[in-house]
């Protein structure tokens, strides 16, 4: 793993920037950009990004992007867990979650696995935040790229997604 680098944010525009980092500009929210060199042979791209970055696992979030009762929905939960699919779907008011198509999740968000970002997706999603995000001053989520995160309080992720929080990690 690489050493990790450190812009505000307004050193995140131009050939570094991504839709998530020109969302969080454009909304005028306070966020740092967390870059670090990814291995591609990482087993998590999670805990490969807190490891990298020196933060603890519960602070980083990962974006996950599953199907309730067949429609997209956005999953953010920490790295130092996973998923609670039954929660998920009890969040939005469905009755079954399962993990979205790859394809499908890269479709609908414009960004690759392990780089998808819940900010500045191409089409919005219905979103749920893990209720653990709110004992931060700040978390880490993707910016949009492997080898790259946006650091930001919590209510701002949960406002500018639109998201509800729930417990939805286990």
């Amino acid at each position: 793993m690489g050493k990790a680098r450190k812009r505000s944010a307004g050193g995140s525009r131009g050939s570094g920037g991504t839709p998530a980092t020109v969302a969080l500009t454009a909304a005028g929210v306070a966020f740092t950009v967390h870059a670090y060199e990814h291995d591609p042979a990482a087993a998590s791209f999670g805990r490969e990004a807190a490891a990298a970055l020196g933060v603890e696992a519960a602070r980083v979030f990962k974006t996950l992007v599953a199907e309730v009762d067949g429609a997209l929905t956005v999953a953010v939960v920490p790295v130092s867990g996973s998923l609670d699919l039954k929660a998920l779907a009890a969040a939005v008011g469905g009755k079954r979650a399962t993990m979205a198509d790859q394809a499908a999740a890269e479709r609908s968000s414009g960004y690759v696995r392990g780089g998808i970002s819940p900010l500045g997706q191409r089409r919005a999603l219905p979103t749920v935040v893990d209720a653990s995000a709110r004992q931060h001053a700040t978390v880490c989520v993707s910016a949009g790229r492997r080898g790259l995160e946006i650091e930001l309080a919590p209510a701002d992720l949960i406002a500018l997604t639109g998201a509800r929080t729930a417990a939805i990690g286990g």
